[in-house]
C-alpha cells in the first residue's frame, strides 16, 4: 500500500487546509492542516513563515487539532526539528491543542520511509492537555521517555520501525492510553523490532487501559501473531488490528487456537494472505472480523513480500 491521499478528518474534525490568505473558521471546529508545498519551498518560503501567519490568525488560539504536512524540503531529507521547535515555542498560543499529527504527507510529497523526523520528546511537556498524537515517518525519530497524563491515542506510522521506538513506547508513562497503533513495516526499511520488544511492550508498557492495539503493516505478521497467541493481549483490548501485513494461515490459526481471542469485539486483518476456511473459523469466534482485501502470494513458490509502505 502507498499513501496516496490526505486524510479528510482528524480527531473527529474535518480538515481545513490553511493558506496565508485563508482565515480559520471561528469557532475553529476544524483540524487545520499546515503544509508548505514544493513551489513555495522552491521560492524560498519557510515553514516558520507559514506557521507565524497561522499563529497571527485570530482563530488559532482556539485550535483543538493541528495537522502538519510537508514542512519544506522533506523529500530532500529536511527533518522535523524546526517544526518541533516552532510548536514548543508556540505552546502558550495554542492552549486548547488536544490533537497533533506530525508528518501527514502522501507519497507524492515524500514516501513514508524518506520522512525524517527528530526528537519529539519536548512536545509531551509543552502540551500537557494533548490527547491524540500521530507521527508519520520513523527515520531519526525519538520519543525519549515521555510522561503524559492525558494522552489517549498514540499512532506511529513507519515503513520500517526501529526496535528502539518500541522500547521507548514501552518505557513511557502514559496512564490514560487507550489506542496504541504501531506500523512495524519492512526489515529492508529499518524494521528491527524483535519478538522480545513486542513481549516487553505487552507486559511492561503503558497498556493497562488499552482498548485498541494495532501492530500493522508488519512483514513479520505471522511471528507477531504467534507471539500474541502465546503471550496474550491486555484484557482490556477490544480491537486487535494486524492489517496491512503478511498474515497467513500460520499466524491466523495460532490466533484462532488461543482462548483470549474470544474476548475481542473486533479483529482487523484486512490485506492478508489467509485462506477462506481459516477466515471463516475466525469469524465464528470474533463477532466482527475485517478480512477484506485478500492477497495472493507473489509467485508460484508462495513467497510473500507483503504490503510495504515504503
Amino acid at each position: 500500500m502507498t499513501i496516496n491521499d490526505h486524510i479528510e478528518q482528524f480527531a473527529g474534525l474535518p480538515i481545513f487546509p490553511y493558506g496565508s490568505e485563508a482565515a480559520i473558521p471561528n469557532p475553529p471546529d476544524v483540524a487545520v492542516r499546515i503544509a508548505l508545498d514544493w513551489e513555495a519551498h522552491e521560492e524560498g518560503q519557510t515553514f516558520d513563515d507559514l506557521f507565524g501567519k497561522f499563529l497571527a490568525d485570530a482563530g488559532s488560539a482556539g485550535m483543538r487539532a493541528l495537522v502538519i504536512g510537508d514542512w519544506g524540503g522533506t523529500g530532500e531529507g529536511n527533518g522535523s526539528e524546526p517544526v518541533v521547535e516552532a510548536l514548543v515555542s508556540a505552546r502558550d498560543k495554542l492552549p486548547n491543542l488536544r490533537a497533533l499529527f506530525l508528518g501527514e504527507m502522501t507519497m507524492d510529497e515524500s514516501e513514508i520511509s524518506w520522512i525524517n523526523q527528530s526528537d519529539v520528546s519536548p512536545l509531551f511537556e509543552a502540551f500537557p492537555q494533548l490527547e491524540c498524537l500521530y507521527i508519520r515517518g520513523g527515520e531519526g525519530l525519538s520519543l525519549g521517555r515521555p510522561r503524559h497524563q492525558t494522552l489517549r491515542e498514540l499512532v506511529i506510522e513507519t515503513g520500517g520501525m526501529s526496535g528502539e521506538i518500541v522500547r521507548e513506547v514501552t518505557a513511557a508513562q502514559l496512564p490514560a492510553l487507550e489506542h496504541l497503533e504501531l506500523w512495524l513495516g519492512d526489515n529492508a526499511y529499518g524494521n528491527d523490532v524483535g519478538a522480545e520488544d513486542i513481549a516487553a511492550l505487552l507486559s511492561d508498557g503503558p497498556v493497562a487501559k488499552l482498548k485498541y492495539l494495532g501492530l500493522r503493516d508488519d512483514i513479520n505478521a505471522d511471528r507477531t501473531a504467534d507471539l500474541l497467541a502465546e503471550k496474550g493481549v491486555p484484557p482490556t483490548v477490544e480491537v486487535l488490528d494486524l492489517s496491512l501485513g503478511t498474515l497467513t494461515d500460520e499466524g491466523a490459526i495460532a490466533l484462532a487456537d488461543c482462548e483470549w481471542i474470544k474476548s475481542l469485539k473486533k479483529l482487523d486483518i484486512h490485506f492478508h494472505y489467509v485462506s477462506p476456511a481459516v477466515v471463516e473459523r475466525l469469524k465464528g469466534i470474533v463477532p466482527d472480523v475485517d478480512a477484506s482485501d485478500v492477497q495472493v502470494a507473489d509467485d508460484e513458490e508462495g513467497r510473500i513480500r507483503g504490503n510495504r509502505v515504503e
